[in-house]
């Protein structure tokens, strides 16, 4: 599985992102199949999970985005996508898709997010 993230940027804290990782070179019979997640990875930390929806659509949340982000699938358009709200400064990193399978694990490349204070 091919992964292509986009919609990271520059956002006051209090403000929202929505972030997009697609699989547009995988049917979406086998998109649908994968658990989708997004990590992060701030300057001189560990990549950290913010959240994951299965092919089930149960979702799983880091506690510090708990409340204030939201992620949802379209199987269809074989896309995932984290809608980011209340957004802090502490949210500053690249952010990573992921796709995972049993023991395969797919990475898109990252899209920074940034939020100034």
């Amino acid at each position: 599985v091919q992964l292509q993230a986009s919609g990271g940027g520059l956002v006051q804290a209090g403000g929202s992102l929505r972030l997009t990782c697609a699989a547009p070179r995988t049917i979406f019979s086998v998109f649908s199949a994968y658990d989708m997640g997004w990590y992060r990875q701030a300057p001189g930390k560990q990549r950290e999970l913010v959240a994951v929806i299965a092919s089930s659509g149960n979702t799983n949340y880091a506690d510090s985005v708990k409340g204030r982000f939201t992620i949802t699938r379209n199987n269809s358009r074989k896309t995932v996508s984290p809608q980011m709200n209340s957004l802090k400064s502490d949210d500053t990193a690249v952010y990573y898709c992921n796709a995972k399978q049993g023991l395969e694990t797919n990475w898109g490349q990252g899209t920074q997010v940034t939020v100034s204070s």
